[in-house]
């Protein structure tokens, strides 16, 4: 960490990308779990190959961000940061309902903080409660370097009341939302092949009246990085409640599949996230 961290950007992103690929050569199960996702996103002979390559050299540049950063750091990052959308989000907090912003895994997500507090939005996120106190720290004390507050994962609906907290006074949540890491999620098409995503944004939005921007925060071939926020998702009501949550996660999951369609190299998607994934030979 601290080597990483002595280094100028371009090397300390450099080794983060070349580590990315060692992991790659090592690592046949994710080898062979990217291949199958880069195949879902429509990549096939060379180009499947490439896209591989693509994603672990993208996988290593996060790490190596996130190792690098430092608080003496924080105007080289904004210099080299731009964004899109901007609007949109100042629009919504004139409204002063709150704002979610649904994220895929891709780029890095984490260098949205510093546009955030610029706009003057209290931005939170939620995190794996890790059992490593450690390494938990580490991370929380990371986003917190880029103004992004932690809300750890646990059990019951304290997690969804704290949400709850941050939109009443008129705060912004941040959801990483395209994986299902408890397999209990919302059943919807993903990518031409069905899976679940978790409901916490669509549903966040029913109890609260928060809108709901599909966001990401790419990498640049210069070292920077972009931040994109799209129009907000309408979701039309239905019958009954589970319905809507279900037809609304299904419309942001078409939104997910448009921003990482953008930059799908840059999806650090290495883990199993379809049910034949599971199923799929070693």
């Amino acid at each position: 960490m601290a080597i990483i961290g002595s280094l100028p950007a371009s090397l300390a992103r450099r080794l983060g990308e070349l580590s990315g690929l060692a992991v790659m050569a090592f690592d046949r199960g994710r080898r062979r779990m990217v291949l199958r996702h880069g195949s879902r996103l429509g990549f096939s002979g060379r180009e499947l190959y490439r896209y591989r390559r693509q994603v672990f050299a993208g996988y290593g540049r996060y790490w190596s961000e996130a190792l690098w950063i430092r608080p003496r750091r924080r105007s080289f990052i904004e210099a080299k940061t731009t964004s899109e959308g901007l609007d949109l989000v100042r629009e919504a907090m004139a409204e002063g309902r709150g704002t979610i912003f649904a994220l895929p895994h891709i780029g890095n997500w984490e260098f949205a903080g510093p546009v955030g507090y610029e706009l003057g939005l209290e931005l939170w996120a939620v995190a794996e409660n890790l059992p490593n106190a450690k390494i938990r720290n580490w991370f929380i004390a990371l986003r917190n370097q880029l103004d992004i507050g932690i809300i750890l994962a646990t059990t019951g609906g304290a997690v969804m009341r704290r949400l709850e907290e941050v939109i009443e006074r008129n705060g912004s949540v941040a959801l990483l939302c395209d994986r299902d890491l408890k397999r209990k999620g919302v059943p919807v098409e993903f990518f031409g092949e069905e899976t679940t995503l978790p409901a916490g944004p669509v549903s966040l939005s029913m109890r609260t009246g928060a809108p709901v921007f599909p966001a990401a925060a790419y990498f640049t071939p210069d070292g920077g990085h972009h931040v994109v926020v799209r129009p907000r998702l309408e979701f039309s009501p239905h019958d009954d409640r589970a319905a809507t949550i279900q037809a609304g996660t299904q419309e942001l999951a078409h939104a997910l599949e448009r921003l990482i369609k953008d930059a799908p190299g840059q999806w650090h998607l290495l883990q199993p996230n379809w049910p034949s994934d599971f199923e799929a030979p070693g």
